[in-house]
C-alpha cells in the first residue's frame, strides 16, 4: 500500500470521502462580474493520524484577507481550465505542495459567496484533497505561518465557539470561531471548516 493509499484507507479520511461523494458541494451560479476563487482543504497523515493544513496570510495593506488564517487558495486566472486547477496552482504557489502530482481530490464543499461592501464580489469553491507521504510546507512570501491541525481537533466541540475579532472597517465584533493553538479561525474559513465537520458527521 502506498502512503497515499494508506491515508485514504484511514477510517476518518475514508468516512469523509464517502460523505463528500454522497453529497457534493452545492454550486452557486452568481450574477455577472463576480470573480471566482478556489481553496484546498488539504489532509496529510501525521504522527497521530490525519491532519489539515492551515496558513496565516502575510500582512498586506490592500489584501482584504490580510493576516487571516485560511486554507491555501486564491483567485482563478485565465489560464486555469477549472476551479480545481486554481486550487492546485494556488496551493503549489503558496505552500510548495503539489496536489496535482502527489494528491487526490476527495470532493467539494458548498460554494461560498460573501456579499459585503468590504469585500470584492467573489465566489469561492472549497475543495478537499489528500496528499501523500512526507509533506513539507515551503511557504511563499504570501504566507506568514502555517500549522497542521489534527482531524480530531476539528471534531472536538470545545474548540468551537464565538470570540471578538477585529474586522477591517467594522471594528471588533463577536463572530463564530474555531481555535487551535494560537490560530483563531473565523469568517469564510470557519464556515468552510464547519461544513467539513458537519458533512463528516452526517455519514456513518
Amino acid at each position: 500500500m502506498t502512503p497515499l493509499e494508506s491515508l485514504l484507507a484511514h477510517p476518518e479520511v475514508a468516512r469523509l470521502a464517502r460523505a463528500l461523494s454522497a453529497r457534493p458541494g452545492r454550486v452557486i451560479h452568481p450574477e455577472p462580474n463576480v470573480r471566482f476563487a478556489a481553496i484546498a482543504a488539504t489532509l496529510r497523515m501525521g504522527a497521530a493520524g490525519p491532519e489539515l493544513l492551515l496558513i496565516r496570510r502575510a500582512a498586506a495593506e490592500r489584501d482584504p484577507w490580510s493576516g487571516h488564517v485560511a486554507c491555501p487558495g486564491g483567485r482563478m486566472e485565465p489560464a486555469d481550465p477549472d476551479l480545481f486547477a486554481t486550487a492546485v496552482r494556488e496551493t503549489l504557489e503558496e505552500t510548495g505542495i503539489d496536489l496535482g502530482h502527489r494528491g487526490r481530490l476527495l470532493g467539494t464543499l458548498d460554494d461560498i459567496h460573501p456579499r459585503t461592501p468590504r469585500l470584492p464580489p467573489i465566489l469561492v469553491r472549497p475543495f478537499v484533497a489528500a496528499v501523500a507521504g512526507e509533506t513539507v510546507v515551503t511557504p511563499s512570501r504570501e504566507v506568514a505561518a502555517h500549522t497542521w491541525v489534527p482531524f480530531g481537533a476539528l471534531l472536538d466541540e470545545s474548540n468551537w465557539g464565538t470570540a471578538p475579532v477585529e474586522i477591517r472597517a467594522l471594528g471588533v465584533q463577536e463572530r463564530p470561531v474555531f481555535r487551535y493553538a494560537d490560530y483563531l479561525v473565523w469568517g469564510m474559513t470557519e464556515y468552510m471548516l464547519r461544513q467539513l465537520v458537519n458533512r463528516y458527521r452526517q455519514t456513518d
